[in-house]
């Protein structure tokens, strides 16, 4: 199996080493960051590693840096294309086990989740992940533990269907959409470490306006669906 690493960065100088060492130490996959025109010295620390690196001319934001890399992926002839963070937060260690979830199980799209052996807390931000879910299991039928993490595998299928809609983002109606169209997705379990540098660019109010954003997203798309039938 092919596989590539897509590792979207914006204003990671302090994180984005760490992360590619930690995937080049733990797998021999390929990798390539998206520099998403960060304003601090990401670029230049990929530069002076000779970091297998794409940048963008300006600020498009995280879904344009996962479409670049799917279709790097695409043109590449990549079997399986990862979407890993790269603000240190998730562990290279897991990625053989979501490159396993595909090879081994028929499936086509495989999520690092925190929740499949593990209970999910009852913090303000997990209250969102859990009304996510409802809305996802109400559209679906299916139950996706993790919806909101950025840790996933896709097969060719499923990096076919980035190629052809670039209105996809890597968000949970892409989870949505894709279950949709018969794809087949499952969770595996994993640990993620807390951001050591750099602020999330989730604050309270923008993790409030993400989670009704996504559920009106998925609902619409559960609206299209029963038109459609």
């Amino acid at each position: 199996m092919k596989v590539l690493i897509i590792i979207p960065a914006y204003n990671e100088e302090q994180n984005i080493e760490k992360t590619v060492n930690d995937v080049k130490a733990n797998t021999n996959y390929d990798y390539v960051v998206i520099n998403d025109c960060s304003k601090d010295k990401t670029k230049e620390v990929c530069e002076k590693n000779n970091f297998n690196m794409l940048s963008l001319p300006i600020n498009y934001g995280l879904t344009s840096g996962i479409q670049l890399g799917m279709k790097y992926a695409y043109q590449n002839g990549y079997d399986i294309a990862i979407q890993f963070d790269g603000d240190g937060q998730h562990q290279a260690k897991y990625l053989k086990d979501l490159v396993k979830k595909i090879e081994e199980n028929n499936v086509d799209v495989a999520i690092g989740s925190r929740f499949v052996t593990e209970k999910k807390p009852f913090t303000t931000r997990m209250i969102g992940s859990r009304l996510i879910s409802f809305n996802i299991k109400l559209t679906t039928g299916k139950t996706i533990k993790d919806p909101t993490s950025g840790m996933r595998a896709y097969n060719k299928k499923a990096i076919w269907e980035f190629n052809r809609n670039a209105s996809l983002t890597p968000e949970p109606d892409t989870l949505v959409y894709m279950m949709k169209k018969g794809l087949k997705i499952k969770e595996v379990q994993v640990e993620m470490k807390d951001r050591e540098f750099g602020e999330s660019y989730l604050n309270p109010i923008r993790s409030m306006k993400y989670m009704v954003n996504m559920i009106f997203s998925i609902l619409f798309i559960r609206s299209i669906t029963r038109k459609n039938k």
